[in-house]
């Protein structure tokens, strides 16, 4: 009887043991989801934000170089064009097409895609505008051309825009 009751306080213990050791790896099982969880829960928060500044700075950057060749235009039927204007109007182009390449690396297609028209028809009339401004236009390049020209840029930009606001989820 003695022995019996030996085995059995013994696979007593060891079943106490044991349970606690399960529970134990059970409970750390849990802990290491949780943690994984809210590891891609935060990354997932940290893309959206670093989305949702690339596209706030490019939408800003390129409305700001849009402007600043809208100014440029009126300058040029004003007065003289001077160095001033000429930096003011380089530092918004700079700007803008630092934007830009920051948004290769993160925007996804749906995204590059229209900011990529606007970012090709902002160098265009930004070529224009550098080659009315040194009088050596191309052939049909005016002063009305280029007007025209910025307004489709207007177009370019709210699709993009249109695109960002889709892609955060923006209504």
């Amino acid at each position: 009887m003695e022995i019996g009751s030996v085995v059995i306080a013994v696979v007593g213990v060891a079943g106490t043991l044991g349970g606690a050791i399960l529970t134990q790896r059970g409970s750390e099982r849990v802990k290491r989801r949780e943690i994984e969880l809210l590891r891609g829960h935060e990354q997932v928060r940290e893309q959206l934000v670093l989305r949702r500044t690339c596209y706030m700075e490019l939408n800003r950057d390129a409305r700001q170089l849009t402007t600043a060749l809208n100014k440029h235009l009126h300058i040029m039927r004003e007065r003289t064009v001077e160095d001033a204007d000429r930096v003011a109007l380089d530092e918004a182009r700079d700007a803008q097409r630092d934007r830009y390449s920051e948004a290769q690396m993160i925007a996804p297609d749906s995204v590059l895609t229209p900011a990529s028209e606007a970012n090709h028809a902002l160098t265009r009339l930004y070529g224009q505008v550098k080659r009315l401004e040194r009088g050596e236009p191309e052939p049909g390049e005016t002063m009305e051309s280029a007007a025209r020209a910025q307004q489709e840029v207007w177009e370019h930009l709210r699709a993009m825009r249109h695109a960002m606001r889709e892609d955060l989820g923006v209504e």
